[in-house]
């Protein structure tokens, strides 16, 4: 049989990249499954922790995070593709307790202490290695290699946040094979097992962590076509938790007159508002379903208890100008859809967020009374599309009925166009064009015997270009000299399936042209920054290992010591030896045990040489307790915790049946006591089925030759 974690995986896997949380699926047996993490978690943190020794990832980052706030990384998906400098940015480093400065060129850097270094990474790495972790819990799964994935975004992703999403796939180890839109995702989730007959109109309102989108779908027959789209890339759960945050530092420092400070490089204050944070999410998951909580916190700061009473009507009032602008997109996507309200169909929720009562209240009062769509799971439904979308891109079951029938047109979240004189942006793709797409437009010259144009693309819904996001630019020499307003030069705007921007620019009368992807380097990592990322990702995988088997050889040691003692003080066992032997083995554990205290960070060569120096200290005692030449086989460091008194050298003939279950056999009196009968089964499954009967010479302290010295073992 072919070993399977040699394979590599023919199809791709969909991983829906959260703020908050991240998921992922695969399809596989004719339908989606939704892979769980190693917790049992179907959809785990997106958070990743730096410490002295190594990396952590998921629900472990989580969990220390009140202890380690400096250095543990959430809501990198709100940094990625953004500027320092851009006022949202800059909002959420208010509530970060790790630090954000800028590199050379405006991109933020995450600055973190790992291996007790001072180290920067970018937002991409940061989304890397919960991309790295989502791929290790399919392989795991799956029992392959997994190369090729579909990665979600939200609809209102711009360019430079899409090329940064797949710039963190390739340092992975992922080929991105598709940017798919998460609200698009969700709705076929949503479709995928129905069968329209005439056509459907449905909103999906996905409303997560850190990010919302609307987007206005027309379903049929298995077709999805994405009408209008619009949301809000900084809107979501964590504004909600920051309000309540904020809210209960006022009520601490109002009742103690104690001031715990956001922005102070305190780490107990970094700590104490970190739990804060903490308490006040889980408070807002238990307002969802109950009409109030109660936050309470021992010690919060300088040993000052924290205890209130927190109602759902506060979280809506602190709240209100948040959920309200809630509806602001879903009536923009509306618009772009050329829909009314009453042609909608079906409103589906997606996004942890969407539980919350007030928004499904809003969202209802704003369909006149209508019963919101609740049928897909919104935790997962936006990875379940993507993995539907992975299967049919890379053919994974092309015999499936459901998967053939799947067609998606998908529209382009923003106009996108060039600057032109005095600044105005001309577009050339209007936002809600139908994409895969070209659009080609027609441009002069604004002097008399030009020679060059420069091409400056922009993406944005404004009628200047300041107000709008550049995208990057190029020029295209060499025009013929003539009048101005003569030469035609053709611009051509093509936008594949991720929705990332190809342009090529023709002078129509000489017939030179340029053609470029908008490669945007100024706010996008280089190829060599890339490639640097990716070999230092395969550093943190092989530091990881070397962590693990490091800790393996401390527990290995510590195992041992803590098993040798326990079977000295076994009577029965330690009846051949002799009181000076006891004693000193005893003193050598001792030694060995207040040599660990002092030595938790050793390598693992060096915990490997002081457990072969246990091993020969103790190896003259092994020979005195099994006088016939027996080893201490079952003894620590051969089968920890199984049968008392160890098993001495194993069974005659070397155990060829494998070790039987010994638990409860009562040590070497059970078995001296034994019925006949049972002892030569026990025997006869050691021996691999040979027999005994009952009258077979047995060795009465079942000795044999040592097959080695005792070994650690590794216990599941």
């Amino acid at each position: 049989m072919s070993d399977k974690s040699t394979t590599t995986f023919n199809g791709a896997i969909g991983i829906d990249l959260g703020t908050t949380y991240s998921c992922v699926a695969v399809w596989e047996n004719g339908r989606v499954e939704i892979i769980a993490n190693d917790q049992g978690n179907r959809t785990t943190p997106s958070y990743v922790a730096f410490t002295p020794e190594h990396t952590l990832v998921g629900d472990a980052a989580k969990n220390q995070c009140s202890q380690n706030p400096r250095n543990t990384v959430y809501d990198a998906k709100r940094l990625i593709g953004r500027k320092f400098t851009e006022p949202s940015v800059q909002s959420d480093i208010k509530h970060f307790a790790f630090k954000v400065k800028p590199d050379e060129t405006d991109k933020p850097l995450i600055q973190v202490t790992y291996q007790n270094e001072e180290k920067t990474y970018h937002p991409e790495q940061i989304s890397a290695l919960v991309l790295a972790k989502m791929k290790e819990y399919a392989e795991a799964y799956l029992g392959q290699k997994v190369t090729k994935a579909v990665v979600t975004v939200p609809a209102y992703f711009n360019d430079a946040q899409r090329r940064a999403t797949k710039d963190a796939g390739t340092i992975a180890g992922l080929d991105v094979v598709r940017i798919i839109n998460e609200p698009t995702a969700a709705a076929i989730a949503y479709g995928l097992d129905k069968k329209y007959t005439k056509e459907r109109n449905v909103l999906i309102f996905d409303l997560g962590g850190g990010t919302f989108d609307v987007s206005v779908l027309a379903l049929e027959d298995g077709i999805f076509e994405v009408k209008g789209t619009s949301g809000d890339t900084h809107l979501g759960g964590e504004d909600f938790d920051s309000r309540m945050v904020d809210f209960c530092l006022e009520e601490f420092k109002k009742k103690n007159k104690v001031e715990i400070k956001k922005s102070s490089s305190d780490d107990r204050e970094a700590k104490a508002i970190r739990r804060l944070r903490t308490a006040c999410e889980r408070a807002k998951r238990t307002l969802s379903s109950a009409p109030s909580t109660v936050i309470e916190i021992d010690s919060l700061f300088d040993g000052i208890d924290f205890s209130l009473v927190f109602s759902r009507a506060k979280l809506e009032d602190l709240c209100s100008d948040l959920f309200s602008k809630c509806l602001v997109p879903v009536a923009d996507a509306l618009k772009n859809a050329k829909k009314s309200k009453a042609e909608i169909d079906e409103v589906i929720l997606v996004g942890g967020s969407t539980r919350i009562p007030k928004v499904q209240q809003l969202l209802r009062d704003f369909f006149s009374g209508k019963e919101l769509c609740q049928s897909v799971n919104p935790d997962e439904a936006v990875a379940y599309g993507a993995a539907v979308q992975a299967a049919i891109l890379t053919g994974m079951d092309s015999t499936s009925e459901t998967l053939n029938q799947v067609v998606l047109f998908d529209v382009a979240p923003l106009n996108l166009g060039v600057e032109t004189a005095g600044g105005v942006m001309q577009v050339v793709v209007p936002r809600g064009t139908q994409i895969p797409c070209n659009k080609k437009d027609t441009f002069t010259t604004y002097s008399d015997n030009q020679p060059a144009i420069t091409v400056q693309v922009y993406e944005g819904q404004r009628t200047l270009t300041k107000d709008n996001n550049k995208l990057g630019q190029f020029n295209l020499s060499g025009i013929p000299p003539m009048p101005r307003h003569t030469p035609q030069i053709e611009i051509t705007f093509g936008v594949d399936a991720n929705g990332i921007l190809i342009v090529s620019a023709m002078e129509k009368t000489s017939g030179k042209s340029e053609k470029i992807t908008i490669t945007n380097d100024k706010d996008r990592l280089t190829k060599e920054q890339i490639d640097a990322m990716v070999a230092e990702g395969e550093k943190f995988k092989d530091e990881d290992e070397k962590q693990r088997q490091r800790i393996d050889a401390l527990n290995g040691l510590e195992s041992y010591v803590y098993n040798w003692q326990s079977q000295l003080d076994n009577k029965e066992l330690a009846k051949n030896l002799s009181e000076d032997d006891v004693t000193s083995v005893k003193a050598k554990l001792d030694e060995v045990k207040v040599w660990l205290d002092d030595h938790k960070s050793e390598s693992k060569e060096t915990y490997d040489a002081k457990m072969a120096e246990c091993e020969a200290f103790i190896k003259p005692v092994i020979e005195k307790l099994y006088p016939q030449g027996g080893d201490a086989g079952g003894m620590p460091g051969g089968m920890p915790g199984g049968m008392p008194g160890g098993m001495p050298g194993g069974m005659p003939g070397g155990m060829p049946g494998g070790m039987p279950d010994l638990g409860g056999l009562g040590g070497l009196d059970g078995l001296k006591n034994m019925d006949p009968a049972k002892l030569a089964e026990l025997l006869a499954q050691m021996k691999g089925g040979q027999g005994a009967g009952p009258d077979d010479d047995l060795d009465e302290d079942f000795g044999s030759k040592p097959a080695g010295e005792p070994k650690i073992e590794e216990v599941d």
